[in-house]
């Protein structure tokens, strides 16, 4: 499993009570992973009310659904002796890799007001700028998670990491806007971080030169990406004013060998 940087906010505690409950209350729909994850550490949630609603939301998911995930190749031991212990067990037919959330129960349609603003994929930018701006946080969370993609083009830039972490973790996001955030130079490296710790994600080279080019990914990893890009990228990189001195440089220096063993 890859890191979740919405399952991290939820381990370290930084997490209102509010968004706890919500998310016990499968009010919260990231990816499944996550959802299951973070639905499995609020059972030992310090409230008693939040640990209750967790079981309970645990309990309403699809036994066949929840079998089918539990038997992907990628879901980790330790979360299928969880089950195993509740009597869910691995179907034979895993499910498919697609990350839907497992359960919701704020689902988009029941938002009243908001479900214009949630729903709506065909609203202008500056149209999703303003109904944002009437949100107050858990508003926000859920539009990073359940929005259309005009709201996630903002809000993976959010000051506020967890709404960012959120956007990364909605299982709406798709590969052409993954491509768009490892270009965008307006995100917090730890948005890049993510994107660049996702295994996923990095089978999109698109995804790998975006990074790779973006003045903002943290060095270390721009030197660890250069050695999967094409020449004719690495010949553009080594020129490039815009990326830090020593990955220009260090391009050209592959530049210059790739010639000399031709």
């Amino acid at each position: 499993m890859v890191p979740s940087p919405l399952l991290e906010f939820f381990k370290r505690g930084d997490v209102a009570r509010d968004v706890r409950l919500l998310a016990a209350q499968g009010g919260l729909a990231p990816r499944a992973h996550e959802q299951l994850a973070i639905l499995v550490l609020l059972l030992d949630d310090p409230d008693p009310e939040i640990r209750c609603a967790a079981d309970e939301t645990l309990n309403r998911i699809p036994v066949e659904a929840l079998s089918a995930f539990l038997g992907r190749s990628d879901v980790s031991l330790d979360m299928r002796e969880f089950f195993g212990a509740r009597g869910v067990f691995p179907a034979g037919e895993p499910a498919d890799p697609a990350d839907d959330s497992l359960i919701d129960t704020d689902p988009e349609g029941d938002l009243g007001p908001l479900g214009d603003a949630l729903t709506g994929d065909e609203a202008s930018r500056d149209t999703a700028v303003q109904q944002l701006g009437k949100m107050g946080f858990t508003e926000r969370l859920k539009a990073a998670l359940k929005g259309s993609r005009e709201m996630r083009t903002i809000l993976v830039r959010d000051p506020n990491k967890m709404i960012a972490a959120a956007v990364l973790s909605s299982p709406k996001l798709t590969g052409p806007e993954v491509e768009a955030i490892a270009r965008m130079t307006s995100v917090s490296e730890e948005v890049l971080r993510t994107v660049g710790g996702n295994r996923a994600w990095m089978k999109n080279y698109q995804v790998v030169v975006g990074l790779t080019k973006n003045p903002k990914t943290p060095l270390a990893m721009s030197l660890n990406l250069l050695n999967r890009l094409v020449d004719r990228d690495l010949a553009m990189l080594s020129t490039d004013r815009n990326v830090p001195e020593p990955l220009r440089v260090a391009a050209r220096k592959r530049v210059v060998a790739g010639t000399s063993h031709r």
